[in-house]
């Protein structure tokens, strides 16, 4: 009956069709994997998402925030409480060599706006798949950049739904964590400083480094984006293709035979089928090199009863 009465009370502040009950999560995650959510909420203004904040903390009602699914791996038996995203607050503005972006817009758009405007400084994040807000709370990277480099402030609110702005120090941005992650901010926008470039050699920037992405990585099929964090002074992909593992896995997921750190839905997985992959990787690659690969995905979720 609980989730009856959530449904009824957020749906007082948050428009009706934007609160959903038992909302399947693997259509909102990019693995195409989970169960359902108690309580879906997508809001489209920073004062619905107060409100939903604050009512789950008051209430003692667990809350997951989901960015764009992309780093993420749902369980078949769903999320428990209330399941919170951001995809409606995906504005950006740009004003100068400035860019604002609202926690819910994909990042790869607004790499993609900012070239549009001749301004440098995010071409390595035109390939990562996800939202701001995930991007700011993993510091997300990809050749040889990463958010801290482009930062200026982001605006977030606490657990307990008060508003903060934390300047780029403030942020603790650090390899795949922050201080967002740490205590459990929810980030409501970023503002990014850029630099004015020479519009050629951004789009060229762009293009080689979206060709490296497209050649690479098996974006062919649904994943979880890179499974592990990079071991100091290694890499978690060779280690897992020097353990023979690709093209091995469990039911509909496998270790990608084209990038071994990936593991994908090749054939209507299951969570469980991912994270049973996720397992025996791990096992392999201690067994063999002594090294204990950590998860930068994260495994949220019950499973199946």
């Amino acid at each position: 009956m609980m989730k009856e009465n959530w449904l009824t009370d957020l749906r007082r502040f948050v428009a009706e069709d934007h609160v959903k009950m038992d909302e399947p999560l693997h259509l909102h995650t990019l693995t195409k994997m989970g169960g359902p959510a108690d309580i879906f909420v997508a809001p489209t203004t920073e004062d619905e998402v107060a409100y939903t904040v604050k009512y789950a903390y008051d209430n003692d009602i667990p809350l997951l925030m989901l960015g764009n699914g992309s780093n993420m791996v749902v369980r078949d038996g769903g999320v428990r409480g209330i399941v919170l995203t951001f995809k409606k607050l995906n504005g950006i503005m740009i004003n100068g060599t400035t860019v604002i972006a609202q926690g819910g817009a994909d990042i790869k758009k607004v790499s993609r706006a900012a070239a549009d405007r001749q301004l440098t400084g995010m071409e390595f994040a035109c390939g990562i798949p996800g939202s701001i807000g995930g991007a700011m709370a993993m510091n997300a990277g990809a050749y040889g950049g990463e958010i801290k480099d482009v930062i200026v402030q982001a605006t977030v609110l606490t657990k307990e739904g008060e508003k903060l702005v934390l300047t780029k120090d403030e942020l603790e941005l650090g390899y795949r964590k922050s201080i967002i992650t740490k205590k459990g901010f929810y980030v409501l926008s970023s503002e990014f400083g850029l630099e004015i470039g020479e519009q050629r050699v951004i789009d060229a920037k762009m293009s080689d480094l979206t060709f490296q992405r497209e050649s690479k990585q098996p974006l062919e099929f649904p994943s979880a984006g890179s499974v592990f964090k990079r071991p100091p002074g290694n890499f978690a992909g060779k280690l897992i293709q020097e353990s023979g593992l690709q093209g091995r896995g469990f039911g509909g997921a496998e270790v990608s035979t084209k990038h071994a750190g990936f593991i994908v839905n090749k054939n209507n997985a299951t969570a469980n089928d991912y994270i049973q992959t996720i397992e025996m990787v791990k096992k392999a690659v201690f067994e063999k090199f002594g090294i204990d690969l950590e998860l930068e995905v994260k495994i949220v979720g019950e499973d199946m009863a």
